[in-house]
C-alpha cells in the first residue's frame, strides 16, 4: 500500500492534498445538511401522508436518481472543484490571495454596494408591494410590469443604459463633468446598476403574500383608531416578516454576485471599482488561477451561508403557519378582550 501511495503521489503530486480538502468540505457540508434535516424534520409522532402518486416504484427511483445525478454533475462537482482549485497550493497561498490589497478592496466594495443597495430595495419593495396589494388604481398592471423589467433585460444592457445617461457622452455627462460629479467608472455607478438588477426581488416576494392576506386586518386596525404607521408596524409587518426576510436574502445574494451590469459601469479599475466577481475575472485573465479561485470560493461560501439562512427562514415561516393553523379558535370573550386591548393601544 505504501508503494502504491508513493507511486500515486509521484505521478499526481497535487491530487492527494486536493482530495483531502474536498473530503473535508464534503464532510462539513454533510454535517450542515444533517443538522438542517434534524431542525426541519417533522416530529416522529406526526403521521405521514399517504402517497398520492400512482407510478411504479422503479419510475420514482429512476426520476430520483436522474435528479440527484443532475445536481451532482451540474451543482455539487463544480462547487467542489472551486474549493479544490482554491486550496490546490495550500492554505498559505489561499490566505495570502485573500489578503492582497486588491482582493481586500474588492471585498470591501462588494459589501458596501450590498449595504447600500439592499436597504434601498427594502424600502422600495415594501412600498411597491403595499401599493399594489392594498389599493386599486389605474396603471396598476403597468407598475407591476415595470417591477419585472430587470428580469427581462440583460444586465449588460442595464449597464449600458446607465452609461448612456450618466457617461461622459451621455445625456447628463457634460453637466456632471462641469460639477465634478463622477458616476460612471465609480462607486455610485456600481450602486445604481446593482439597485436596478436587484430591486424586483423583495417586491416580488411580498406582492403575492400581501395579496393572499388581504386588507381586513389593516381595515380593522384603522377602524379601531390606529394610524397608518401603527397599522404597518403592529399588523402588516408581523404578517410579512418572513417573506421580507426571504426577499432580503435573495436580494443580498444577487447584489454580491452581480457581474454583467457592474462590469459595464465599473471600468475595471483594480483596487478601486472591481467587485469580487470582477476581481475573479481579472485574476483569471492574468493566469492567477489560485488567487481567482480563492476569491471565488469566498463568494461560494457567502452563497452557502445565504442558502442556510434562507432554509431556516422558510422552516420558521412554515412552523408559524402550522402553529397558527393548529391553534384553537378564540372564544367570544377572548375576542372582545383582545379588541379592547387593541383599541386602548391605538
Amino acid at each position: 500500500m505504501s508503494s502504491i501511495h508513493a507511486a500515486i503521489q509521484a505521478l499526481f503530486p497535487n491530487l492527494l492534498p486536493i482530495w483531502a480538502h474536498l473530503i473535508t468540505i464534503v464532510a462539513i457540508a454533510l454535517v450542515v445538511l444533517v443538522a438542517l434535516y434534524k431542525i426541519t424534520a417533522p416530529p416522529k409522532s406526526a403521521k405521514l401522508e399517504k402517497m398520492t402518486t400512482t407510478e411504479p416504484r422503479w419510475v420514482r427511483w429512476v426520476l430520483t436518481t436522474v435528479a440527484l445525478l443532475f445536481m451532482l454533475v451540474f451543482l455539487i462537482l463544480p462547487l467542489l472543484s472551486v474549493f479544490g482549485e482554491a486550496l490546490r497550493k495550500g492554505w498559505d497561498v489561499y490566505v495570502t490571495s485573500l489578503g492582497e490589497p486588491d482582493a481586500i478592496s474588492s471585498i470591501k466594495l462588494t459589501l458596501i454596494t450590498a449595504l447600500i443597495a439592499v436597504p434601498l430595495n427594502l424600502v422600495f419593495g415594501v412600498a411597491a408591494a403595499w401599493c399594489i396589494a392594498k389599493y386599486e388604481f389605474k396603471g396598476k398592471a403597468f407598475l407591476t410590469t415595470l417591477i419585472d423589467l430587470p428580469f427581462s433585460i440583460s444586465p449588460v444592457v442595464a449597464g449600458l443604459m446607465y452609461v448612456l445617461v450618466f457617461g461622459a457622452n451621455g445625456w447628463l455627462g457634460p453637466w456632471l463633468a462641469k460639477h465634478e460629479i463622477q458616476i460612471i467608472f465609480a462607486v455610485p455607478g456600481i450602486v445604481l446598476a446593482t439597485v436596478f438588477v436587484t430591486f424586483p426581488f423583495i417586491a416580488r416576494e411580498l406582492i403575492p403574500l400581501m395579496q393572499a392576506q388581504g386588507s381586513d386586518e389593516e381595515q380593522a386596525a384603522i377602524v379601531l383608531g390606529a394610524s397608518g404607521w401603527q397599522t404597518f408596524w403592529n399588523v402588516t409587518l408581523p404578517n410579512i416578516k418572513w417573506g421580507l426576510v426571504y426577499g432580503v436574502i435573495l436580494c443580498n445574494a444577487r447584489a454580491m454576485g452581480e457581474f454583467g451590469a457592474v462590469s459595464v459601469v465599473s471600468g475595471h479599475i483594480r483596487g478601486q471599482t472591481n467587485t469580487m466577481p470582477l476581481h475573479v475575472e481579472v485574476l483569471y485573465a492574468d493566469y492567477q488561477a489560485a488567487a481567482a479561485f480563492a476569491v471565488a470560493s469566498l463568494l461560494a461560501l457567502l452563497a452557502l451561508v445565504t442558502l442556510v439562512i434562507k432554509s431556516l427562514a422558510e422552516w420558521r415561516a412554515e412552523q408559524q403557519a402550522k402553529a397558527a393553523a393548529e391553534a384553537p379558535p378564540e372564544r367570544p370573550g377572548q375576542i372582545s378582550l383582545t379588541t379592547n386591548k387593541t383599541a386602548k393601544a391605538a
